[in-house]
């Protein structure tokens, strides 16, 4: 794909009306709205902002850049526009914008899409070409300028490629290589869409200009590319790391590295290449506290931001175990019961199957909470401690296995994740400053041997007899409610499910009543939280899909269309369907869902309907009951029927009309 591709004249501004950035941005939307790039004005220029407030994309030079990467955006574009008196855009240089694109790619973009955005940014470092766009008259020069630059840097890329091809074939005979001094790095932002290459090329060029071969590695919206090969880490002087994420660190052990926002890439190429040839970067070293985290925004997280994050990290890698093997056994469940019994082949199968991956869920959740933290030498120790409170001290049986009351479980697999992370910070910081000679050692050596030895004996004398009596008595607690309590819990639970869809509390009402199953898979109140959080997830999608299909006049003709695809998401369990709708219309959408799933978890626990899954919706309909009881799949279905109908009468009642004629 070429740039003339996502450049069109009807998308351009060769004058714009605004004095300010707010208008600027208004302008631009609005042409973007008219010209059907963008679905959802308000969620579009929401998503516009919130990329201005992590950090400005006025780049410096007279230069601004907004992009977004979204739902609410249905064609990749580039909208241009020029304001000859400049715009105060809070750039980073402090000069008025001149020259202004939007950048628009929809959540779904293909890699030629992004392709094509990623060479319009790098040919923005050339100041003729800026230069020559400011003077433009019409949309169609425009499109004319950009084709010819990008004709001559094909060009050179090609010429470039070949002299790299031809070096190589020379070296592999055994010829001589330039003397060149070589430099490599990674440039990285948020979206990955402009400023990730903008710092590529103007490095890139910088290093020509001074005679430097420079190797720049990109992490963007299409992944990695141009991936530095440890020869050329093992030759170069020295590494910049112009990013506003994460990258891969620890293979720059032992080089000289500057890591800067990716800005500085941009505007401060001459700077960074100078640090590494003048030696005035540190030294970087892999076992030392993670710097690129460090530097990766202007302010650290807040403390329940990393505890959450970590958290999230830990839970995302158990959620297949949870999934996979919650509904093996769930499979298995419906086998015993209609199919053959306890002793029937398929049944044992599915079952022994399921509570395999089940064996896994603590050991795995407590590994990746602590690598999340630590890097991979925590992640030993977190498995170890992990599967330490999965065990009762001494035995080694899994606890869905053996039936045990003592393990630490769920909560303190957790704790072992928490304390094997921050035990290898620990760890990092009390060798850091030991001889390089020894660096080798530090990660097949010291890290292994006392993490494991150091949260052997903090699980065995410490968190196991505490967390094993805090799970004991929250199991007691539960198994033992009353039916006031139950519906009270349950209530609570599946309002949650829908306070944010996808976000903290619904992760924290579905991860209480996952980890109480995954206590004790055989337990009717945890069978119950999880029927209630279950039906607290479907009403959401089930009220948008309600609403749009019986109340067509209060919902956009988008809106409608994503209702139809609601039905099959809310049957099976996924929240998120619901998600556009609460962007748009936040005041009306996630009150009513909260109250419709509430009403449907209220009902899961006064008529005790308990589904032993972790997953799945009403696909797994089949398992619903009263342990102990008869079946109660029409109660599960009426939970979630008449909470999804409350919901969408609230919702649909409360908005008002989009227009008179809803099919215009």
């Amino acid at each position: 794909m070429r740039i003339k591709d996502i450049l069109s004249p009807e998308s351009m501004i060769m004058e714009l009306k605004a004095k300010n950035k707010e208008d600027a941005i208004k302008e631009m939307t609005d042409l973007e709205v008219a010209t059907d790039i963008v679905n959802d004005e308000d969620a579009f220029i929401k998503s516009i902002w919130d990329r201005e407030n992590e950090s400005t994309t006025g780049i410096g030079g007279g230069i601004a850049m907004p992009h977004a990467r979204n739902k609410s955006i249905n064609k990749a574009r580039v909208l241009f526009a020029k304001s000859k008196e400049g715009i105060d855009y809070n750039s980073l240089d402090g000069q008025p914008v001149h020259l202004f694109f939007m950048i628009t790619a929809p959540a779904g973009a293909d890699n030629t899409h992004l392709q094509a955005l990623a060479k319009l940014s790098g040919l923005l470092i050339d100041p003729e070409l800026v230069e020559k766009l400011k003077a433009a008259k019409t949309p169609e020069e425009v499109i004319d300028l950009f084709e010819k630059a990008e004709t001559k840097k094909d060009e050179e890329d090609k010429k470039a490629a070949e002299a790299k091809k031809a070096k190589e074939a020379a070296k592999a005979q055994g010829g001589s290589d330039d003397n060149k001094p070589l430099i490599v790095g990674v440039t990285a932002c948020i979206n990955g869409i402009a400023h990730t290459y903008m710092a590529q090329e103007a490095l890139i060029k910088e290093g020509k200009k001074r005679g430097i071969e420079v190797r720049i590695e990109t992490n963007g919206s299409e992944g990695v590319k141009d991936k530095l090969t440890p020869d050329e880490i093992k030759r170069a002087k020295g590494v910049i790391i112009a990013s506003d994420k994460k990258v891969d660190m620890p293979r720059f052990d032992g080089k000289h590295l500057v890591n800067r926002p990716v800005v500085d890439g941009i505007n401060k190429p001459g700077e960074l290449i100078d640090d590494i040839m003048d030696d005035k970067a540190d030294v970087y070293h892999a076992s030392a506290s993670d710097k690129s985290e460090e530097s990766s925004s202007t302010e650290k997280p807040g403390l329940w931001a990393g505890i959450y994050k970590n958290l999230m990290n830990g839970i995302s890698h158990m959620l297949p175990f949870v999934i996979g093997g919650g509904i093996l056994m769930a499979i298995s469940f419906i086998v015993e019961n209609y199919g053959g019994g306890a002793k029937s082949p398929a049944f044992i199968f599915l079952n022994n199957a399921g509570n395999l991956a089940f064996a896994f869920m603590v050991p795995v959740l407590a590994a990746y909470i602590a690598e999340s933290i630590g890097d991979l030498p925590a992640l030993m120790p977190g498995f170890v401690g992990g599967y330490m409170a999965a065990i009762v001290n001494g035995q080694f049986q899994v606890n869905v296995q053996s039936h045990a009351t003592s393990p630490a479980g769920f909560l303190g697999g957790i704790a072992a994740g928490f304390i094997a992370g921050y035990l290898m910070v620990g760890l990092k910081k009390l060798f850091a400053k030991l001889p390089h000679s020894v660096e080798g050692m530090k990660p097949m050596l010291f890290y292994p041997i006392l993490g494991l030895l150091l949260i052997a004996a903090i699980m065995f004398y410490i968190i196991n007899p505490i967390f094993s009596g805090i799970n004991f008595a929250i199991t007691h607690f539960l198994n033992g409610m009353g039916t006031g309590n139950l519906v009270l819990l349950t209530t609570i639970l599946a309002g949650m499910m829908s306070i944010d869809m996808g976000g903290p509390f619904n992760k924290a009402a579905y991860v209480f009543a996952s980890g109480a199953f995954a206590n004790d898979p055989h337990s009717t109140t945890a069978a119950i939280l999880m029927a209630a959080v279950m039906v607290g997830g479907m009403v959401p999608p089930f009220a948008t899909a309600i609403g749009t299909t019986f109340f067509k006049n209060r919902y956009t003709l988008e809106e409608r269309r994503a209702g139809v695809s609601n039905w099959v998401l809310g049957f099976s369990f996924i929240t998120e369907g619901a998600i556009p709708f609460a962007a748009a219309d936040p005041g009306h959408v996630i009150p009513s869902c909260i109250i419709g799933s509430a009403v449907g978890g209220a009902l899961v626990g006064l008529w005790h309907v308990g589904v032993p899954a972790p997953h799945g919706g009403l696909w797994v309909s089949p398992l619903a009951g009263n342990i102990g009881g008869p079946s109660h799949i029409l109660f599960y279905f009426l939970a979630t029927i008449i909470g999804s109908i409350v919901a969408g009468l609230i919702m649909s009642f409360w908005k008002k009309n989009v227009k008179d004629d809803p099919d215009e």
